[in-house]
């Protein structure tokens, strides 16, 4: 959920997408590992390709993964600073830590760009696709976490829940 909606709003379209893309593939890696492992101990042999899919199924769930938490304030945070100073440097602290996100997230584009453009020319070892659609998951997921940076930035200051508690990542 949310952490600025209540319970009861439907989640935005594109937050449903990407969760039904999350399931759809752990779904497939489970099945491509079940199989192999069946495949290894009952027949004593296995589909190498299916290494290939949920190796690529996984790079894109943990991609897409870490911007439905960064979009919902649910990644792991380290508060012990934050929450025992006062609000205004709580605050100045908060727009600090944004700052640096969308500069490492801007590293990452630069860099996930570059792998995509190198991928282009090659490819994986047994299916043979261009090795950029694995790079371009961590393209996706710098541009999903800077949209996700800018909203924050764009409110102001870190979401509290009802307790005071902070629910951003400082």
């Amino acid at each position: 959920m949310h952490a600025e909606t209540s319970p009861d709003q439907p989640k935005p379209r594109l937050q449903r997408l990407a969760e039904l893309f999350m399931v759809a593939a752990l779904a497939g890696m489970v099945v491509a590992v079940f199989v192999n492992v069946v495949l290894r101990y009952v027949f004593n042999t296995s589909i190498v390709s299916y290494e290939e899919v949920a190796r690529l199924l996984f790079v894109w769930l943990v991609a897409i993964g870490s911007i439905v938490a960064a979009y919902e304030c649910s990644h792991l945070g380290f508060d012990m600073v934050t929450s025992r100073v006062h609000p205004a440097t709580r605050r100045w602290l908060f727009m600090l830590t944004q700052a640096l996100v969308v500069v490492c997230m801007l590293m990452l584009l630069w860099g996930s760009w570059a792998q995509v453009q190198a991928g282009m020319a090659s490819y994986s070892t047994v299916m043979g696709y261009p090795l950029a659609l694995g790079a371009s998951a961590t393209l996706v997921l710098a541009l999903g976490m800077l949209v996700v940076a800018v909203r924050d930035v764009r409110r102001g200051a870190p979401l509290t829940a009802a307790d005071g508690s902070v629910l951003d990542v400082e």
